[in-house]
C-alpha cells in the first residue's frame, strides 16, 4: 500500500502544480501586456513624439524654407566642418581603439589594468570638463599659450582644438566594444597562427581582423555618431565663430537662441536623420554579429596567406 500511495500522491501534486501554473501563465500573460504597454507608452512619449516634432517643425513652412535652411552658407560651412571632424575623428580612434584593445586581451603587462582605467576616463568626466583641459592646455593663458602665439598655431577656437575635444570624448568606443569580443575569442587561434610561421600582420589581417569586423564595425558606427552629435566639449573650445567653428549642433544652439525655429529645426533634423540611421545600422550589425557566433566562431578566418 505504502508503494502504491506514493504514485498517487505524486499525481495529486502534479495536478495541483498544473493547475497552479495555468493561472499563473494568465496572470503572467496580462502582467506582460501591461509591461508591453508601458514601455510602448514611454517610447511613444520620449522617442517618437520628439522625432515627429522636429520633422513637423522643420517642414512647417514648406519644402522650400526647409532648403533653404540647410543650404544656407554658415549651415553648409557648420555640415562640411561636422564631416571633416568625424572623418579625422574616426580613422584616428579606429587605430587607437584596435591597438588598445589587441593589447588589453592578448597580453599581459605592468600598467594593464592602469591602461583599461584610462580607457574608459571620458565616460566619467563631463563634456564640458574636457573642453575646459583643452583650454587650459592650449588656451592663450595657458604654459604653451605664448609658444602657440609666437608661431601662429591656433589651436583654441579652430579647427584643431574641435578634434582634438572629439577625439578625445569619443576615444572609448571602439576599444569599449572590441575589448569583450577579443577577450571572449581567447588567443588560441592567433597561437595556431604563429606556430604555423605567421606574421604578426599576418595574423591582424587574417586571423583577428575577420573576427572582430562585426564589433569593429559596431564600435564604428557608435564613434561616428557621437563624434558629429558632440556639442559640450566642441562648445567650449570653438568659440562659436560663424562660417568657421560651428558644427551642426552649435549652429542648431545658435539659431534656436535667434529665434530662427524653422530654421534650427531644419538643421536638427539632418542630426535626427542621422541617428536613426545610426540605429538602423546598429541593429544590423548586431544580428549579424549573433548570427556568426551562432553559425561559426571561426567563419570566415583565411590561412591560405600564412607561410610555413
Amino acid at each position: 500500500m505504502g508503494k502504491l500511495s506514493m504514485p498517487m500522491n505524486t499525481t495529486i501534486a502534479a495536478r495541483a502544480t498544473l493547475n497552479a501554473g495555468i493561472g499563473g501563465g494568465q496572470e503572467s500573460k496580462l502582467f506582460r501586456w501591461a509591461l508591453i504597454a508601458i514601455a510602448t507608452a514611454f517610447l511613444g512619449l520620449f522617442l517618437f513624439a520628439p522625432i515627429i516634432a522636429v520633422f513637423a517643425k522643420a517642414l512647417e513652412k514648406g519644402l522650400s524654407v526647409y532648403f533653404s535652411a540647410i543650404t544656407e552658407p554658415d549651415a553648409q560651412a557648420a555640415i562640411r566642418l561636422t564631416i571633416l571632424t568625424a572623418a579625422i575623428t574616426v580613422p584616428l580612434n579606429l587605430c587607437f581603439g584596435v591597438a588598445a584593445a589587441w593589447a588589453i586581451t592578448k597580453f599581459d603587462f605592468f600598467g594593464k589594468n592602469l591602461l583599461i582605467t584610462l580607457i574608459d576616463i571620458p565616460f566619467s568626466v563631463s563634456p564640458v570638463i574636457s573642453g575646459m583641459i583643452f583650454v587650459l592646455l592650449f588656451g592663450a593663458q595657458s604654459l604653451l599659450g605664448p609658444f602657440l602665439t609666437a608661431h601662429n598655431i591656433k589651436i583654441i577656437f579652430a579647427v584643431p582644438g574641435i578634434v582634438l575635444a572629439t577625439i578625445f570624448v569619443t576615444s572609448p568606443f571602439i576599444a569599449r566594444e572590441l575589448i569583450p569580443v577579443m577577450q571572449a575569442q581567447g588567443s588560441e587561434e592567433e597561437q595556431a597562427a604563429i606556430s604555423l610561421g605567421a606574421s604578426g600582420w599576418q595574423i591582424f589581417w587574417r586571423v583577428t581582423l575577420p573576427n572582430i569586423k562585426w564589433g569593429l564595425l559596431y564600435g564604428v558606427i557608435l564613434c561616428n555618431a557621437r563624434a558629429m552629435g558632440e556639442f559640450g566639449a566642441v562648445s567650449v573650445v570653438s568659440g562659436h565663430i560663424r562660417g568657421l567653428t560651428n558644427t551642426m549642433p552649435l549652429h542648431v544652439e545658435i539659431l534656436y537662441n535667434e529665434f530662427q525655429f524653422v530654421a534650427a529645426f531644419s538643421v536638427a533634423s539632418l542630426l535626427t536623420i542621422l541617428a536613426l540611421v545610426t540605429l538602423a545600422a546598429k541593429n544590423f550589425v548586431q544580428k549579424k554579429s549573433r548570427q556568426r557566433f551562432i553559425t561559426s566562431p571561426v567563419e570566415g578566418i583565411d590561412y591560405s596567406g600564412v607561410q610555413l
